[in-house]
């Protein structure tokens, strides 16, 4: 067959069936990427014939002939397409990995069809930005500063490799002789393996290697990662001889293609015993349920094996039925509820992925889509018995995460292969995978009991809480902990108590995801006070101001809190900022006859995960003038990368263009924790920060020494160090190397803020709903890159809206999972998500670097709430599960 890609003819045959997509990437057109293979997603679109196609439902042999044009074919960094800059010039993306499409597809629309964007770019999703800087790449807008460092929105260092589909990500390079790997999965929620018969799999051609459980090390460990490896359940095995939940891993086959492996795992004969599964945590727990892990000992750090716990949590301050008394005697109100929050799916448009091999001196090298590739190589180290020194982890750019890529997914199975084989061996989870395989945000039942008395101040606040672990530990510790944490800890109470348990089932695994835990608790407490605020006939925004917290207050939970403390306070100036807002009334008018509402609610984070978070960074400064920064954090769409640079820029006092980062890879950066609990700019920029003061001073006192004159009199400038009275010491006269160091602990931990606010409008007759106005204040400290950091709150936003509004993850009766395609899922399209108008605190945090806090998650916490209240207050429905979809709206608008 005979196609013009790109303007070059590519003469080559497609295999049977195989897609366009497919065949692209084949012949090096990586810049095409893998997000459905559905026809849902749109990263995989191209031109055909200079029209838009997603790729991966084009018949390849159908290119042939034909002209077909890749991001890559529109424009190169030297030459960039219109379109192409507009992306760079507004800074129209986060990760990166739906660009190459988006960019691809937004060639083609006339300016009437631009006017229509929601209509025309449905087929392509975004699930980073929430849509409004593509609407401004689209539209033309500079939202970008060409340099500067801190408080500028100077552009990503990638930003041109991401527009021109030059970027690396992970699955974009291939070593030679690569093989694949499929796995095997269970069809049984719980069973024990009697027997596998591997030896059809084994007899096709082209099978290079089949693992079961026999071939396992007897190592258990947790798919999640954290600094310290004992904060998870040791609960798991690479492959175990009972099955827990339907996808479970049962064996994986190597062979020389994907189809091989997968023709393989169907060849393979496995007899179950099946055993009693219940999948109810309410039933996990309750006596004479089926047990899950009962043969793990303490070792395993398992709450309590014999009652399906996984982790829990009791506690308090004051006694509540004394608050409730109160309350009643003060002529107040006392609100007890039960809310649920569901299973929601992370959707990151790149899948878990690793590749791996063996390097020309025998060492372990594995190429993944991870948060955490410090964490996930020791891990590797403790299962496979490995020295540090003899495995290499990196991560290239990420195509997302949201807390899913905070997991051990498929490195094992991809070490456990290249070490019994020698050869390169890739794992790539499919779409379908990502729903019954990667772990999905806990579902939350949550009991809240709030009261207070007629002027508003809270008595009692306690809540009752039940997560679903699904069949394996995870993060189920950390997210009962934290979810259970700030939540509650945000308000003044003299009578607060917490009662909360994670419970094994047979269901799909849950683990980390965007708010761990914080925005299922917040959805309840802060729709419980809300009752509370109508009931007592007072503006919500005042009941907030009346009760939260504020510098000098205990911050108490379950127990206080140890390393928690006020780094700056800006929380006041989010609720009048979002009050104003909703007063001016800014959005779109309500259609005729549709009730009207407002809502509001309120969220705290800590800006740093607890029990340990640690990252060093090193600078060296180059003979050309330029800077090399190295530092652990992986860049999954966070902006770490930009706002790393922009640090060193400001301390080193240069431009950001002039720092060049080695980041994520165990061999060429020193330890990071990870890019998760929104650390990357709090822990790792301190630790950037630290590493280009010390090199500051170390060339200033080598300028000085060299020019002869005190230490004091020399400053750092763009071309080298100027020691006065005209005595320039340029970069090259310094002696080499000079490198800075530093590092952070993690501790101890600020708190940032973030208030949503939004007007809805709600058709009584079908439920449906209409965003009015989202608007959303947050206390950032300073910010660092105020259009990233605006991104980072639109894209929480849209985020919580999906899951909010209609994303769930349906389960069927036996553990099966039903929802396994995007378009079943429905993330937001941009025709769902509006424009949401945003208002940055001003504060100064004296623990952040230069004043500047964390953003990442915490803006996803307080919308669902925000909607359920708004919702109440237009039609009365007061909805306490979600997602609030407009059936639910309707029963609860009729009963």
């Amino acid at each position: 067959m005979k196609v013009s890609v790109n303007g070059a003819v590519l003469r080559a045959d497609p295999g049977p069936g195989q897609c366009l997509r497919s065949f692209l990437r084949e012949h090096g057109y990586v810049e095409v990427k893998t997000g459905c293979d559905a026809g849902d997603c749109g990263a995989c679109s191209v031109l055909l014939d200079g029209s838009p196609v997603q790729s991966c439902v084009i018949p390849a042999f159908r290119a042939a002939g034909r002209q077909v044009t890749t991001v890559a074919g529109l424009g190169t960094p030297e030459d960039l397409h219109p379109v192409q800059r507009r992306f760079l010039e507004a800074a129209g993306f986060q990760c990166g990995y739906c660009t190459a499409g988006m960019i691809t597809t937004a060639s083609t629309l006339t300016a009437a069809q631009r006017d229509d964007l929601p209509r025309h770019l449905k087929g392509n999703l975004c699930r980073c930005t929430g849509y409004r800087a593509i609407t401004d790449a689209v539209a033309g807008s500079v939202n970008i500063e060409k340099s500067g460092g801190a408080r500028c929105s100077v552009g990503a260092p990638a930003s041109l490799r991401v527009v021109t589909g030059t970027e690396q990500f992970t699955m974009d390079s291939t070593p030679a002789g690569l093989l694949h790997l499929a796995v095997l999965s269970s069809p049984l929620a719980h069973a024990r393996i009697v027997s596998i018969d591997t030896t059809a799999a084994e007899a096709l051609p082209g099978v290079r290697l089949v693992l079961t459980h026999r071939d396992s090390p007897a190592v258990a460990f947790s798919t999640a990662r954290h600094e310290s490896r004992d904060d998870d359940p040791d609960d798991t095995y690479v492959l175990d001889s009972t099955v827990r939940f339907v996808g479970q891993r049962v064996a994986a086959v190597v062979a020389d293609s994907l189809g091989v492996a997968e023709k393989a795992c169907r060849a393979i004969t496995v007899e179950y015993e099946e055993l009693p599964a219940v999948f109810d945590p309410d039933e996990a727990r309750a006596p004479g349920a089926p047990l899950l892990h009962a043969e793990k000992g303490p070792q395993a750090r398992i709450a309590d094996p014999s009652r399906n716990i996984v982790a829990e949590r009791h506690g308090g301050t004051g006694d509540i039925d004394s608050g409730l008394a109160a309350a009643h005697a003060a002529g107040g109100a006392v609100v007890t509820a039960r809310y649920a929050t569901q299973r929601v799916q992370h959707a990151h448009l790149e899948m878990h992925g690793s590749t791996g091999w063996m390097d020309d001196t025998g060492r372990l090298v594995i190429r993944t889509s991870s948060q955490v590739p410090f964490l996930v190589r020791d891990e590797l180290c403790h299962v496979f018995g490995l020295d540090r020194d003899a495995v290499q982890v990196f991560a290239v750019r990420v195509g997302g995460g949201f807390g899913a890529k905070q997991e051990l997914l498929t490195e094992d199975l991809v070490a456990l292969a290249v070490l019994r084989l020698g050869r390169p061996v890739r794992y790539e989870f499919s779409r379908s995978d990502e729903f019954t395989k990667a772990p999905c945000r806990h579902p939350f039942r949550v009991d809240v009991t709030a009261a207070a008395g007629s002027d508003g101040v809270l008595t009692a606040l306690a809540i009752d809480v039940l997560t679903d672990a699904g069949a394996y530990g995870n993060h189920s510790p950390g997210v009962l902990f934290h979810g259970c944490g700030e939540s509650i800890s945000l308000y003044r109470c003299a009578n607060k108590h917490v009662d909360a348990q994670a419970v094994y089932t047979n269901n799909l695994p849950s683990g980390a995801f965007r708010g761990y835990g914080l925005g299922q608790v917040a959805f309840a407490v802060e729709s419980a006070l809300d009752e509370l605020a109508q009931r007592l006939a007072i503006d919500p925004f005042d009941l907030r101001r009346r009760n939260v917290v504020v510098p000098g207050n205990a911050l108490v939970d379950a127990e206080p809190a140890e390393d928690l403390m006020f780094g700056s306070y800006g929380l006041d100036q989010c609720l009048d900022a979002v009050q104003d807002a909703l007063a001016k009334g800014n959005g779109v008018p309500a259609p005729d006859g549709w009730a009207v509402g407002e809502g509001m609610a309120v969220a705290m984070i800590a800006t740093i995960p607890p029990r340990g978070h640690r990252a060093e960074a090193t600078v060296t400064v180059d003979t050309d003038g330029g800077y090399t920064l190295s530092v652990g954090t992986a860049e999954f769409g966070n902006g770490t990368s930009t706002v790393h640079t922009q640090l060193a820029a400001t301390e080193l006092n240069t431009s950001a263009d002039r720092i060049r980062l080695r980041q994520s890879d165990t061999d060429a950066v020193d330890h990071d924790t990870g890019a998760f609990g929104s650390a990357g700019t709090v822990v790792a920029g301190q630790a950037v920060l630290s590493a280009c003061r010390e090199l500051r001073s170390a060339m200033v006192a080598a300028a000085a020494q060299s020019a002869g004159v005190p230490p004091e009199s020399c400053t750092l400038d763009p071309q080298g160090v100027d020691c006065g009275a005209g005595r320039l010491v340029p970069f090259a006269e310094l002696p080499a190397p000079l490198t800075g160091r530093g590092t952070h602990g993690g501790t101890p931990r600020s708190l940032a803020f973030n208030v949503h606010g939004v007007r809805v409008a709600v058709n009584t007759e079908t439920g449906e709903l209409r965003i009015l106005q989202s608007v959303q204040a947050a206390d950032a400290g300073v910010v660092l890159n105020p259009e990233q950091c605006r991104g980072q709150v639109e894209g929480g936003v849209a985020q919580a809206i999906g899951s909010a509004l209609y994303e769930e993850i349906q389960i069927g009766s036996d553990g099966t999972v039903i929802t396994q395609t995007l378009r079943d899922y429905h993330i937001p399209q941009p025709a769902d998500v509006p424009v949401t108008e945003v208002h940055f605190a001003v504060t100064f945090d004296t623990l952040g670097p230069l004043g500047a806090k964390s953003m990442g998650e915490s803006p996803y916490n307080p919308v669902a709430p925000a909607l359920a209240n708004a919702i109440a207050r237009a039609c009365g429905a007061r909805l306490r599960r979600l997602p609030m979809t407009p059936a639910r709206v309707w029963r609860g608008l009729h009963g």
